[in-house]
């Protein structure tokens, strides 16, 4: 019986817990959409409203503020991670002494939670006690560094926050790119007399350029999903100036007691999520094909 069962036991061990997570994730996922179309408040409630819940999410003022939040979140996230991430990979790709070294410092960060980085930056950004505060007492009293309870830029502190998170991840993305660019290709560039700086931006930086599809899709992900940093950090505020739609989410389900109007609200993040993901399924299927075809 044991020599039958050895050859199933990793196939049990991978596909039960797989199908049990797969399971929750969409059986959790078909619920929170009934639940979108009743008028269930604190507790799930028989009915069928329609589209009711998603036009009063619509039309209140938190969700235009946390969708116009998103796009400025989301764009600013998106261009300063990439940057920061690109930069850091070049650096480490010239063969530093101390690589491994490099590598663990940048990535250290997306092992800390979110809701230590939020508190820590809250810290730091903070005009009474963080930086503003360090460079008044060195003798600058006229610098100000007071975002954090600006309403037109705390929002940019979530930015600040998350793409120091995040950078050494886009890091590693773009190294393992990099180091994937054929070395002749390299060589041919250096033959024809292109410096360092022509040859990454015309041979290696377009022969890498899936990974940047990979790194921005991922990236939008991470913005589209942003809560805990968001919380910990300005908690929405100054106000409703930095409000995110998971946060939305979070306050018509836990603080107003709106179920019906918070699972539409959820829905719609998640409507968010596929017009990322689904275009990129696209693209790997349309790439497949043709690479199978060449």
């Amino acid at each position: 019986m044991r020599a039958r069962l050895a050859p199933l036991l990793p196939w049990l061990a991978i596909w039960i817990p797989l199908g049990i997570c797969i399971a929750q994730v969409v059986g959790f996922t078909l619920y929170t959409l009934w639940i979108s179309f009743t008028p269930s408040t604190l507790v799930p409630e028989a009915g069928f409203v329609g589209l009711r819940n998603y036009q009063l999410v619509l039309a209140t003022r938190n969700w235009k503020t946390a969708a116009d939040n998103l796009v400025i979140y989301g764009l600013c996230f998106l261009a300063v991670t990439t940057a920061l991430g690109l930069l850091l990979a070049i650096l480490i790709d010239q063969k530093l002494r101390g690589e491994n070294l490099l590598r663990a410092i940048f990535l250290y960060p997306m092992a800390v939670s979110f809701v230590v980085t939020g508190v820590v930056w809250g810290w730091l950004l903070n005009p009474g006690l963080g930086i503003q505060r360090l460079v008044n007492d060195m003798g600058w009293a006229g610098f100000r560094f007071d975002w954090l309870i600006d309403r037109d830029r705390a929002i940019y502190t979530i930015v600040i926050a998350g793409a120091w998170q995040a950078s050494g991840f886009a890091m590693a993305l773009f190294l393992a790119g990099l180091r994937s660019v054929d070395s002749d290709l390299m060589k041919a560039a250096q033959i024809d007399g292109a410096g360092p700086l022509r040859t990454y931006r015309r041979v290696i930086l377009p022969s890498i350029w899936p990974i940047f599809i990979a790194v921005f899709v991922i990236l939008l992900q991470f913005a589209i999903k942003t809560f805990d940093l968001a919380m910990a950090l300005t908690g929405g505020g100054p106000g409703i100036a930095t409000l995110l739609p998971s946060i939305v989410v979070y306050d018509f389900m836990f603080q107003r007691g709106y179920l019906g109007r918070g699972s539409a609200a959820a829905v719609m993040m998640l409507l968010y999520l596929l017009a990322v993901l689904v275009p990129y399924g696209l693209f790997r299927r349309w790439r497949a094909a043709k690479a199978a075809s060449a």
